[in-house]
């Protein structure tokens, strides 16, 4: 049947028509696919460089019209007698392509999704924004959608359509600032943007995904569409039984890593490991060193190898540098099947400037503050979340729950919370923005942390959250119902600088900062504490922890074996950064690799042996546990020593079933005859010695001590000790 030229133009304007060839349309599905006109369904398609474009009924292949050229820029359009199922077949000046049209479909998303996105709690945005392989009317394709309120025309780009932002416009859902499109035919492995103009018509530069599940590794900024097909996880019995409180209970000491400079293999241009790797050497090598956790600096995606992560641009997807998302589910898979727990360094702080990225994502302050007095950190040259738009707040919570419920991840540890806790964080007079009632107390960022550790701790009972918080700020760990941010544990920054500072000083002038070893017991159980020798005390010019440590070779291993068994003995979970437990000597490097060779050292050997011992004493003996977060179990034997610089600390368990006494001698004079009180008579057994000529000390000290009814320290009994130098000497009562 043959129409005139006016009938496929029916309900447009010219005006309109060029907006469409131009891409400045803003509602293309107005123009686009098919539109009834009394007895004629018109049917336009924006296809520049096609040579023909055949309408065909789907079912029978027969060609219902061929479309015509409307528009010099590649607008076709045709009509057909009644509305049918159709696709395009189109003549390429390269190729033949079949395929349906993207503007034959209805609205995509439902109300209530588009609802809980305004409200800022639709928490499953890595199933809902993004783009989501799927099934529509029985045709395979990708389903794309992307909140950009203020942006006048959004385009899907890619491979598929040349990169070309008029061949994909998207439709705008107003209610929620939302475009969406299906795109027939596409599958994941795709690489993708966003193409915007502003509200003023200005073309944007191309914008990767803020919910790509998987992206493009630097330098190379494309989202990637992710699969669909879950992931078939083995480690069922790890989730129903691991709980967030048996890390409060029980041991934790975590093995933090740099996954890029963890191992790199040189012989292959220097590359670090992949997923599968890691699986193979660094999840083993954890296990034999009896780390409960492994935690990785960010591996959302980043586009700075250099911020180590910690700029992070794509909060759902992680990093292509190791492989495929589906290669880091199996990463956590392995962990959980050796019996270790995964945490994520996570960063809702602030975000990087990069134009691909999303500042000013739609030619506005989107995601950040406008005002640069609240919305840019000088320090890290990046711009601050608006935690006081709903919109913001529900992208950052969906992205944790993204991390703890689709990858199983068994902790987050938030990043920078102080400097979102306070309006001033590095500011000078003038430079900030008070709260309401004149403060620097960021009111938005506090009930976002609250309501953080709210949604976490009901929707994943396995997880628990730490925060990275460098003040005083009261009640980081408290329960939300006691007024306090609910975070599960907080790093204590404050043991870690004081302790390093005090082994650093030569020992001949320790008794002058003797106090710096005791005082964080005075506020240890204000908050619930991991105690942290992280990355952060062994870059930028701070020499490696070895290093730190005073002394000839010889008596560097010895402070830094005695400050070890200090810091396990001490109240409080562990953390160390890899390296630490060979002793790395050179500071760390995040373009090389821990420095593996060592080992083929017996004292460094003898270090590595060292940590394995602790962590293995710490999860076997209940009274090394216990009182980490309940004073009840500690108290201190020796405080007050000056003069010799001997600690002494009694940990007990909760019934009282066993006692251990940890002496730390941190001289290089042994001490013969040094008595020390203790709770109970009997025999008081060495159970680890730093100075042990395994871990390559001199062996000074002795096996066991028995009590003798003799008060000292306030206790009636007391036992006599050898104390080897620069050592921690570990013992546990036999009775």
């Amino acid at each position: 049947m043959r129409y005139e030229r006016a009938d496929l133009m029916i309900g447009t304007v010219q005006e309109a028509l060029q907006e469409i060839v131009e891409g400045r349309h803003g509602d293309p599905f107005s123009i686009l696919g098919p539109h009834q006109y009394g007895d004629l369904t018109v049917i336009r398609a924006l296809l520049p460089a096609a040579i023909s474009v055949d309408v065909v009924e789907v079912g029978t292949n027969r060609v219902l019209t061929r479309l015509e050229t409307i528009h010099a820029g590649g607008l076709f359009a045709g009509a057909i007698s009644s509305p049918t199922r159709y696709l395009f077949r189109i003549n390429w000046p390269d190729a033949m392509q079949e395929t349906e049209d993207p503007y034959a479909l209805g609205l995509l998303l439902g109300d209530l999704d588009l609802h809980l996105i305004a409200q800022g709690t639709h928490y499953d945005l890595g199933r809902t924004l993004g783009a989501l392989p799927m099934e529509i009317d029985g045709v395979q394709g990708v389903r794309f959608a992307l909140w950009a309120p203020n942006a006048r025309r959004v385009s899907v780009i890619g491979d598929f359509n040349s990169w070309d932002g008029r061949r994909h416009p998207m439709r705008l859902r107003p209610q929620a600032g939302v475009w969406e499109l299906f795109i027939p035919r596409l599958t994941h492995g795709e690489r993708y943007k966003f193409e915007l103009i502003d509200a003023h018509g200005n073309l944007l530069p191309q914008k990767a995904d803020p919910v790509a599940r998987a992206s493009e590794a630097a330098p190379s900024t494309a989202s990637i569409v992710a699969s669909a097909k879950p992931f078939r996880w083995s480690d069922e019995d790890w989730m129903r039984t691991h709980r967030a409180d048996r890390a409060l209970d029980g041991a934790l000491s975590i093995y933090e890593v740099h996954l890029g400079s963890w191992l790199r293999i040189t012989e292959e241009k220097n590359r670090p490991l992949d997923w599968v790797e890691l699986s193979q050497r660094l999840v083993p090598y954890a296990r034999d060193l009896g780390f409960t956790h492994i935690e990785l600096l960010p591996i959302m995606e980043h586009p700075f190898g250099g911020s180590w992560g910690y700029q992070p641009l794509g909060l759902f997807a992680p990093t292509g540098r190791h492989g495929t998302p589906e290669d880091f589910a199996y990463f956590v898979d392995r962990c959980h099947a050796e019996g270790i727990g995964v945490i994520l360094d996570w960063v809702p702080a602030h975000f990087p400037t990069d134009v691909w990225g999303l500042a000013r994502f739609d030619g506005t302050a989107l995601y950040e503050h406008e005002d640069l007095r609240e919305g840019f950190h000088k320090d890290w040259n990046t711009l601050i979340y608006n935690l006081g738009r709903n919109e913001v707040k529900g992208f950052l919570i969906a992205s944790a729950l993204e991390w703890l419920e689709h990858y199983h991840v068994d902790g987050l540890r938030v990043d920078a919370v102080a400097s979102m806790l306070y309006r001033d964080y590095s500011r000078n007079e003038g430079e900030w923005i008070p709260n309401e009632y004149g403060g620097r107390e960021n009111f938005e960022a506090v009930e976002f942390l609250k309501h953080l550790n709210s949604i976490i701790h009901h929707r994943c009972p396995h997880a628990f959250t730490v925060a990275e918080e460098s003040t005083a700020w009261p009640g980081v760990t408290k329960r939300l119902d006691e007024g306090g941010l609910g975070f599960d544990f907080k790093w204590n920054m404050g043991w870690m600088h004081d302790t390093l500072h005090y082994m650093q000083d030569d020992p001949v002038y320790r008794k002058y900062h003797h106090s710096a070893m005791t005082f964080g017991m005075i506020y240890a159980y204000s908050e619930r504490f991991i105690l942290p020798l992280s990355h952060d005390e062994v870059v930028h010019g701070k020499g490696s922890l070895f290093g730190k440590m005073p002394g000839d070779h010889w008596q560097k291993l010895a402070n830094l074996r005695s400050y070890y068994g200090f810091m396990w003995g001490h109240p409080g979970k562990k953390l160390l950064f890899m390296g630490g437990e060979i002793a790395q000597e050179g500071e760390w490097s995040h373009d090389g690799s821990v420095h593996w060779d060592l080992l083929d050292r017996p004292d460094h050997v003898g270090m590595q042996r060292l940590i394995r011992d602790l962590n293995s004493l710490y999860t076997r003996e209940p009274a090394l546990q216990f009182s980490d977060l309940d004073a009840t179990g500690f108290e201190w034997v020796v405080a007050d020593d000056v003069e010799n610089s001997v600690y002494g600390m009694l940990r007990s368990a909760k019934d009282r079933s066993s006692h251990v006494l940890i002496i730390s001698n941190l001289t290089p004079l042994p001490r013969k005859d040094y008595r020390v009180g203790v709770p109970a008579g009997g025999r008081w057994e060495v159970m680890l010695n730093t100075d042990a000529a395994v871990y390559g000390g001199a062996d000074l000290g002795q096996i066991e001590a028995r009590a003798e009814r003799q008060q000292t320290h306030g206790k009636e009994f007391s036992i006599p000790l050898t104390l080897p130098p620069l050592a921690t000497v570990f013992l546990g009562w036999t009775g």
